[in-house]
């Protein structure tokens, strides 16, 4: 009597197989819809400069705020749910571009590994350019900032 054959499936997004069913397979499909978007919002900021710039940036390359100075970025991310170290606040509503909290030649910076904070306005938006000028308007209560560690990624930053 031939022996039963034994099938396991895995998942596309488990790493070990073991957890499946439809409920979990839904709960995977929304956390990667709502990362991709996430990431979408993020590099559309990133990615948002006067036109001026945009001709001139090479191609693959995106820019965020640091201390009051443009920063260049590598596009594209690669994902680090519940990994993220460095601070990235980025604005989902396409105010103006993300803004880091650290750089290369900081002490504190891990090579882009960003952890990401959504940033919405509770006013009318103004510039904001630097980690201490976020945290400066959400003391004031102009902004609210949300963690989102799920959505974080790795890019880095060109010096």
């Amino acid at each position: 009597m031939p022996s039963p054959t034994i099938v396991v499936q895995q998942h596309p997004y488990s790493l070990s197989g073991r957890l499946s069913g439809p409920n979990h397979e839904r709960s995977l499909d929304m956390k990667k819809k709502l990362f991709i978007g996430m990431l979408a919002v993020v590099f559309i900021t990133i990615l948002s400069l006067p036109a001026v710039a945009k001709k001139d940036r090479p191609v693959g390359f995106g820019f965020l705020y640091y201390d009051g100075e443009v920063v260049r970025t590598v596009v594209p991310p690669a994902a680090m749910p519940f990994m993220g170290r460095d601070n990235l606040y980025a604005f989902p509503n396409g105010e103006q571009m993300a803004i880091t909290a650290v750089a290369p030649g900081d002490s504190e910076y891990h090579g882009g590994q960003w952890a990401l904070h959504l940033v919405t306005w509770g006013t009318d938006p103004y510039p904001l350019t630097s980690e201490d000028e976020v945290l400066t308007a959400a003391d004031a209560g102009d902004i609210t900032i949300e963690r989102v560690p799920e959505n974080d990624f790795k890019c880095p930053i060109q010096p």
